[in-house]
C-alpha cells in the first residue's frame, strides 16, 4: 500500500464571487484511510467533492489526486480510479439495474463482467433485472454505491451514501466500507448521521464557513477540547444517598436522583475517579462511561453557523 497521500490539498480556495465556499484549506487523505467530512450546509464539502473530481478549479491554493492536478488535462486519464456517489444519484428510469452498471462501466473502461459481483455485493442481484423507476429510495442509492465501487477504485469519494438505507443496508454499507479499506482505498465520507460515524472512520476533518475548524482522531480531538468525560451509575436508594454523602461537596446533590448519577470529570481524572468508585464499598446496578459524542466535538467547532 503506498504511503503517499491520494487526496492533498495546500492552502486550497474557491471563490464564487464575493462567497468564500473554501477558504485556504490544506489535508491529507492517505490510502486505507477513512475520513469523515463533516459540516453544516453549505461549509463547503460539496465544493471540496467538485475540485477533487476535476468539475470546478481552485480559486488559489494547490490540490493533488492520485499525483495530479484534477484541473489539468492529465487527470483525465486518472478519472477511472476516483468512484463518486452524489448526494441525489440520478439514474434513467427505463433501465434495469443491470443495464445501468453496464453503461457506467463502459464509460469507465472497466470489466462488464465484473458487475454481477458489485450488484451482490450490495444486495441488488434479485432487483437487477428491474427498471430503476422501480426502485425504492433506499435501492436507488445502493445503485449508486455499486456505480461508485465500479473498477475497484483508489479513491471513493461518498456524498451523503447512507441516505435512505434502512438498518441492514447500513450494515451492509460499513461493511463494504471496511472492505475497501482493506484493499486500499482512500475513503472520504461526508454524512450528517453523525453516530454511525464515530467508530467506523479514522479521522473527522470539519468544515464550517468554508474552513478547515478541525482535523484528526475522534480521540484526538476530544482531547484538543478538553471536552468532559461522564460516568452514569445505576443504584438503589440507600447507596445513592451513601454516594452523595461520599461525594459531599464535590458534585451538586441534584447529581444523585431518582437511582442515577451522573459524575462529570476532566479527562485526566476518569481513572482515578473509576479507582475511588470501586473501592467506595458501594453496590451498584451499572456503570456506564459516556465519552463526548462527535456531535458535541461538531457544535464547538461550528458554533455560530454558517454563511450559505
Amino acid at each position: 500500500m503506498s504511503t503517499a497521500a491520494a487526496i492533498a490539498a495546500d492552502a486550497l480556495t474557491k471563490d464564487y464571487g464575493t462567497l468564500k465556499a473554501l477558504d485556504r484549506v490544506s489535508l491529507d487523505i492517505r490510502p486505507g484511510e477513512c475520513i469523515a467530512l463533516v459540516g453544516p450546509n453549505g461549509a463547503g464539502k460539496s465544493t471540496l467533492f467538485k475540485l477533487c473530481l476535476g468539475l470546478v478549479p481552485p480559486s488559489a491554493g494547490a490540490l493533488s489526486v492520485l499525483g495530479c492536478n484534477p484541473a489539468q488535462g492529465d487527470f483525465t486519464a486518472l478519472k477511472s480510479r476516483v468512484g463518486f456517489l452524489p448526494e441525489q444519484a440520478m439514474f434513467q428510469d427505463s433501465l434495469s439495474g443491470t443495464e445501468t452498471l453496464r453503461f457506467y462501466a463502459r464509460l469507465k473502461g472497466a470489466d462488464i463482467a465484473l458487475n454481477g459481483e458489485i450488484l451482490a455485493r450490495v444486495h441488488l442481484s434479485e432487483a437487477a433485472g428491474r427498471r430503476v423507476g422501480t426502485y425504492s429510495k433506499g435501492m436507488r442509492q445502493r445503485l449508486g454505491l455499486a456505480q461508485a465501487l465500479i473498477g475497484a477504485p483508489d479513491i471513493l469519494l461518498l456524498d451523503e451514501p447512507m441516505s435512505g438505507l434502512d438498518p441492514e443496508a447500513r450494515r451492509n454499507f460499513f461493511q463494504i466500507l471496511d472492505e475497501e479499506k482493506a484493499r486500499g482505498a482512500a475513503i472520504v465520507l461526508s454524512s450528517h448521521i453523525l453516530t454511525e460515524l464515530e467508530a467506523r472512520t479514522d479521522r473527522v476533518a470539519i468544515l464550517s464557513r468554508g474552513q478547515l475548524k478541525a482535523m484528526g482522531s475522534i480521540a484526538d480531538l476530544r482531547a484538543k477540547l478538553n471536552l468532559h468525560t461522564r460516568i452514569r451509575l445505576n443504584a438503589g436508594s440507600q447507596q445513592m444517598q451513601r454516594l452523595a454523602g461520599h461525594f459531599e461537596g464535590r458534585f451538586d446533590k441534584t447529581c444523585f436522583m431518582n437511582g442515577t448519577a451522573v459524575l462529570d470529570c476532566a479527562p485526566e481524572d476518569k481513572l482515578e475517579l473509576l479507582k475511588e468508585l470501586m473501592s467506595a464499598d458501594l453496590t451498584f446496578e451499572n456503570i456506564d462511561i459516556l465519552e463526548p459524542s462527535l456531535e458535541q466535538v461538531f457544535a464547538v467547532h461550528t458554533a455560530g453557523g454558517n454563511q450559505s
